[in-house]
């Protein structure tokens, strides 16, 4: 999924990896969730602030395994 980028992007991949529009994408550099800097007025987003941020909000990175949980 994220091979084909570089380690690097800009707000349009950010879009095209998540599936979201530009606003939404600009809300979650502006609130943190996603992390990055900008450089004058554009963002530079790492590769591996997406990869966090898509494990952490779809539950990957929880430590608990299914085979711990009380279900």
């Amino acid at each position: 999924m994220f091979n084909q980028y570089q380690d690097l992007l800009n707000v349009e991949e950010l879009c095209e990896i998540l599936g979201i529009g530009k606003n939404v994408a600009y809300e979650l550099l502006n609130n943190g969730e996603v992390k990055a800097f900008k450089r004058g007025r554009i963002w530079k987003i790492p590769k591996i602030a997406v990869q966090n941020y898509v494990l952490i909000s779809s539950g990957l990175n929880q430590r608990t395994s299914y085979r711990d949980s009380n279900i």
